[in-house]
């Protein structure tokens, strides 16, 4: 359960990130992929650092901070290669 709230709050950040930072925005398509990968490894990496937020809310934050972040990196990356 807490896997599936992660992935769809990154998807969530993604998206948050993409409106916030249009520049970098990939559409909502790409930023809800990206936003899933990342949601998924955000979580994970705040289990794996002992940032235990509390099962659910855990989830929440790693999901939607992991989605958003990873969205702007890609996005960055993607507008560094277009030059």
């Amino acid at each position: 359960m807490e896997l599936i709230v992660s992935l769809l709050t990154g998807a969530l950040g993604g998206n948050i990130a993409g409106a916030l930072l249009k520049k970098y925005s990939m559409g909502t398509l790409w930023n809800s992929v990206v936003g899933i990968l990342g949601g998924g490894l955000g979580s994970h990496l705040l289990g794996m650092l002992g940032l235990d937020l509390g099962g659910l809310l855990g989830s929440i934050a790693g999901g939607t901070a992991g989605g958003g972040v990873l969205m702007a990196i890609i996005g960055i990356i993607k507008g560094a290669m277009k030059k």
